[in-house]
């Protein structure tokens, strides 16, 4: 197994960093797929005979695995390198659907929270970070572009996901095409087998493509002291066990959190929901299930998108400014759905695709916020600490979406109305988040690590590594200490 090892993976003189961005993109989409479960979320609620927020623990459970995963093992994938980390997402990814499959096809929920859910958001988690702080290296110059680049491939991933699952549920589903046809938990454990082995196959394809800058490497041209001269960016380093001390990732954290719950629960319903919006006095919707499916794509557009091209413009008018715009037109985004979307079909979907392309925004530029906040030195690992929020989120999100919703009716029956309170709530959110995204200041020169210089032969992510190691047995040791007193 030694061709996993970082050190396999330095890339030559001349080596073009083009090619990381699409290395990268073989996992994103893979596990962007997250995004696509409104898909079969109604055939597994009939399936299990169970309501939406039983079924939504589904996806909630994965999220919390995703962050909690990317927070514990944030140093191993900076210590160990991309396609070590890339390797182990798959098998954890790929696994998670073979055994979530198993539970459908034995009639066992908890099996699917067990493998969708645990084992599949561990490989979204290591997934989810092992790609980035390798393209803040290779793009230091534009590090909001870079990550956009990966990331927008997460929330792309539904795009490909969404008409993909549907057209396999039709083709596993000998009922479909009947009048109000539910794809059958057959189907869908078979799409989860389906998946599986296709996710495995790409993924492992980004793991032996991905490579890491050499010791010294920096883009033709490129001037560190310019970067520096921006508001918040510092050229000075934090470690990941002093940047969780600080107020200003703690304020990040909030910001994240805020502008993922308010996202991540319309998503988690976003199929249903423009059905319910548009339901007529008899019951029936005016939007079909095959019209719902393509929603979930079209918002996967926006949500692909606005991680790219809303992470770019932050390269030039600032982290702060753009989350300024996430946030608080946002805020004016979600008042206008609960109160106007259900009035017009293309005023609900250019809302709703405005709102996801915040969404995925967010997402993207946070690693550079945190590169500009804590420098380059374990970013990743920062980066996975950060996702617990992501985690966070994706429990409150689901939460109240699904717990207003049952408390309005049953699904199938749900009316604009029911949405408000759900809605109103997200508004509110976002207004916190927007505040503490205002508090945020450059961080304290107490909490830089002291310079460093890689010995002779070493490259610069080595020496990384070392002093991340160093870092935590200093930790461990205070903690030892403390425990003895």
């Amino acid at each position: 197994m030694s061709w996993l090892d970082r050190e396999r993976i330095i890339a030559p003189p001349g080596f073009n960093r083009w090619l990381i961005p699409p290395a990268a993109l073989a996992v994103h989409l893979c596990i962007g797929q997250a995004y696509a479960t409104s898909v079969y979320k109604t055939a597994l609620v009939q399936y299990f005979d169970a309501s939406l927020t039983q079924i939504g623990v589904i996806f909630s459970v994965a999220i919390v695995m995703l962050g909690l995963s990317a927070a514990v093992m944030g140093t191993w994938v900076d210590r160990n390198g991309p396609r070590k980390a890339m390797f182990v997402s798959a098998l954890f990814w790929s696994g998670g659907f073979m055994v979530g499959a198993l539970g459908i096809f034995t009639g066992q929920l908890w099996l699917v929270y067990i493998g969708y859910g645990f084992l599949g958001g561990i490989g979204l988690g290591i997934g989810y970070i092992s790609p980035v702080s390798t393209l803040i290296k290779w793009f230091p110059d534009r590090p909001g572009l870079a990550t956009g680049m990966a990331i927008m491939g997460f929330g792309g991933g539904a795009l490909i996901a969404s008409p993909l699952s549907s057209a396999l549920l039709a083709f596993y589903d000998p009922d479909s095409g009947t009048d109000g046809w539910v794809a059958s938990g057959d189907a869908v454990g078979k799409l989860f087998v389906t998946l599986g082995i296709v996710y495995l196959v790409y993924m492992l394809y980004g793991a032996w493509t991905i490579r890491v800058p050499a010791d010294d490497w920096k883009p033709k041209g490129f001037d560190p002291a310019t970067v520096a001269k921006k508001p918040l960016v510092t050229t000075a380093n934090v470690s990941a066990s002093n940047a969780i001390k600080t107020r200003q990732f703690w304020l990040v954290w909030i910001v994240l959190f805020c502008n993922v719950t308010a996202g991540i629960g319309i998503l988690e319903q976003a199929a249903p929901m423009i059905q319910d919006f548009f339901r007529q006095p008899d019951g029936a919707s005016l939007v079909t299930a095959a019209v719902a499916g393509g929603f979930v794509g079209l918002l996967s557009i926006g949500n692909m998108g606005g991680r790219f091209v809303w992470s770019a413009t932050s390269d030039v008018i600032g982290r702060k400014r753009i989350y300024m715009i996430y946030l608080g037109a946002g805020a004016a985004c979600y008042v206008l759905l609960a109160l106007f979307g259900s009035s017009s079909t293309i005023l609900y979907v250019l809302l709703a695709f405005i709102i996801l392309s915040f969404y995925g925004g967010g997402f993207a530029t946070v690693p550079a916020y945190l590169r500009d906040l804590f420098g380059t030195f374990q970013v990743g690992a920062i980066h996975g600490r950060l996702l617990t929020a992501w985690s966070a989120a994706g429990i409150a999100g689901p939460l109240i979406v699904n717990s207003f919703l049952d408390a309005q009716g049953t699904p199938g029956e749900l009316t604009a109305q029911a949405y408000q309170p759900a809605l109103l709530t997200m508004v509110g959110l976002l207004i916190v988040g927007f505040i503490a995204n205002l508090l945020i200041k450059p961080v304290a020169e107490k909490h830089h690590e002291p310079a460093k210089t890689p010995a002779p032969g070493r490259t610069a992510e080595a020496a990384d590594a070392t002093a991340a190691d160093a870092t935590a047995e200093k930790d461990l040791d205070s903690t030892l200490e403390e425990g003895t007193r």
